[in-house]
């Protein structure tokens, strides 16, 4: 039999390098081969249907390690041995295996030593269709691909799960990526993207400070209180609290009823009464003002604003005047059987009882170079545009998820690409294969759920789910961090995660509430930092080790810089517990802590 490394079926079993990966493949699998090495694998139906579930075959054996999501919004890594312990909505798959190797010189005795090589497993979209990976107590190898829309249907999906292999897991997910890059055409790898120039500058968000209640008076007293410590941002984020919102379902003076807080609705584009003039805020009449005023006087360089990709968490208002050219309705969620399975989270649960005010796909770039026209004629310099991943539950009726998201991802990027120079744009609760495999100028995006500082056990969890879902969103965009606080249990920790991150640095202090001991460390005193050159991603030696709860393993994350390369050390054993389904009392991260 004739080794290669391009996979290929024998007898049942898929082959990669002369090892089985997996047996007992039905015949319905096709293997439709790639270029360089790799290949596709699809199937086949009799019936045509808009969600599909396809055995590709049992895997045993080897170690792997995968990411997939726990909950709509966020990956997280889990590992294991078989396919049993692949879970729902696995957007990655590495196998790692042995193979003997014998040593050519004639002289030399002994046994074979064992060398390594990697199989990756990426789920992709195919037309409309968007796939996942899954295992069963059988410890078959699933795939799943669904339109979202049961009107969109297929009877054959060929080319929804890409498989390669490669000697480094690293540039393995590298060469990948870029394969698929060029062959599906509809996102672009992070080499080919335009950074953002705030990623090497020391920022401040206004989240934990505010939450909120944000306002131009917080803002400026934040501002002036890291000037008087020798450490001033030079861009700034003003998170959610600045936008024109109402509560059709919140009356006066009454209880807020849980989940009505996430069907708030967008009014106007324009910014709320907090950043207009007052007779306490004289200096301040409106936003163009305000920013005009901080930027001259703190130094600040960018100033970004928060939105949702619908505007808000419970979109816009239909009955809005202002909104009503976009036509926008009412629309109620539909959430996968993946997400489901996994954890529940109580932003979508909640809109599917309330609903969302969605705008019309073909009105979705007018409403956005409306909102960032204005935004950047008052000084705006980009955007941070949450709750993204929430499109994919609204595609029925709209093509499905994959379409759906696909336009609004297309007019958010020609948007601020129009309205904001330097690609200013960071993308935040879009781990979805829908949104990462759209982003074809997207080049900053979360990495991880919100670092919760009143959560003492998810401290050691988000550096891990970071470092670990860096391997593929780094190959596609920056991975951001999140910001922290300098002056927590955990600054130190944080920090020097971030210093290693290949990230931007920044953070979320109260004003006043600031250790710059830390800061300085992070920050030089123009107000930059020295980015290392990649993303921060664990060690070959960590990658199928558990650093959260297997009680022995560290984790090191790797990068470079322009002179030399760098390792971190951290131990995040014994804090706290991956938020698997059996754990959901406990998980890691509430909707935004209020």
């Amino acid at each position: 039999m004739t080794i290669t490394a391009a996979p290929c079926v024998n007898d049942g079993c898929l082959m990669v390098r002369g090892k089985v990966v997996l047996t007992h493949v039905p015949t319905n699998i096709i293997l439709s081969p790639g270029i360089s090495g790799a290949a596709f694998l699809g199937s086949t139906s009799p019936i045509p249907t808009s969600r599909h579930v396809f055995t590709l075959g049992i895997l045993e054996g080897y170690k792997h390690q995968c990411l997939y999501r726990f909950k709509i919004w966020w990956m997280i890594p889990g590992y294991g041995k078989s396919g049993s312990e692949i879970p729902l909505e696995t957007q990655l798959l590495l196998l790692e295996i042995k193979e003997e190797s014998v040593v050519e010189d004639d002289d030399s005795s002994g046994p074979p030593t064992p060398t390594t090589f990697y199989v990756l497993f990426l789920p992709v979209l195919d037309g409309d269709f968007r796939t996942s990976l899954q295992g069963t107590p059988a410890n078959e190898l699933q795939f799943c691909a669904e339109s979202g829309d049961a009107n969109v249907q297929n009877s054959q999906i060929l080319e929804p799960v890409f498989i390669n292999s490669g000697d480094n897991p690293f540039e393995l997910i590298k060469n990948s990526i870029k394969i698929l890059e060029k062959h599906k055409g509809t996102f672009r790898h992070i080499e080919n993207k335009k950074i953002p120039a705030h990623s090497d500058w020391f920022g401040w968000c206004t989240w934990d400070a505010f939450y909120t209640e944000v306002n131009s008076q917080g803002i400026k007293e934040g501002l002036q209180s890291f000037s008087d410590g020798g450490c001033s941002p030079r861009y700034l984020i003003i998170d959610d609290g600045w936008q024109d919102t109402v509560n059709e379902f919140q009356k006066e003076g009454e209880p807020l009823i849980e989940g009505t807080q996430f069907a708030t609705r967008l009014v106007d584009i324009k910014e709320n009464s907090k950043f207009k003039s007052s007779e306490s805020d004289a200096w301040c009449n409106n936003l163009h003002e305000f920013i005009n005023m901080i930027k001259g006087k703190y130094g600040l360089k960018y100033v970004y604003v928060w939105h949702a990709l619908t505007g808000y968490w419970g979109g816009v208002l239909p009955s809005s005047e202002t909104m009503k050219k976009y036509n926008p309705k009412i629309v109620y969620p539909i959430q996968s059987p993946g997400n489901i399975g996994n954890l529940r989270d109580i932003i979508p649960d909640s809109l599917e009882k309330y609903g969302v005010g969605i705008i019309d796909p073909q009105k979705i770039f007018d409403f956005y170079n409306d909102l960032h026209s204005y935004l950047s004629s008052n000084g705006v310099d980009g955007v941070k545009v949450d709750a993204q991943n929430f499109i994919e539950t609204l595609g029925s009726g709209f093509g499905g998820r994959v379409l759906l998201t696909r336009r609004y991802q297309q007019a958010l990027e020609q948007s601020t690409s129009r309205n904001f120079k330097d690609n200013n744009l960071i993308c935040c609760m879009s781990h979805n294969s829908d949104s990462i495999y759209s982003w074809k100028t997207s080049a900053v995006a979360r990495a991880s759920e919100d670092f919760m500082p009143r959560e003492p056990t998810f401290q050691t969890l988000h550096i891990a789910s970071v470092a670990f879902n860096s391997l593929l969103l780094g190959e596609i965009v920056v991975p951001d961090w999140d910001m922290f606080h300098s002056k927590h249990d955990t600054a130190e920790f944080h920090g020097i995660a971030r210093a290693i991150g290949g990230c931007a640095v920044y953070v979320s202090d109260k004003p006043g509430n600031h250790d710059f001991e830390i800061l300085r460390k992070l920050v030089l005193p123009d107000g930059s930092v020295l980015r290392a050159k990649h993303a921060g991603r664990p060690t070959r030696d960590c990658l199928f080790r558990d650093p959260v709860m297997d009680g022995k393993s560290l984790l090191k994350i790797w990068n470079l810089n322009k002179l030399s390369g760098v390792v971190g050390v951290f131990n995040c054993q014994g804090a706290g517990s991956w938020p698997l389904k059996r754990h959901a009392k406990h998980t890691f991260g509430h909707f935004r802590q209020r």
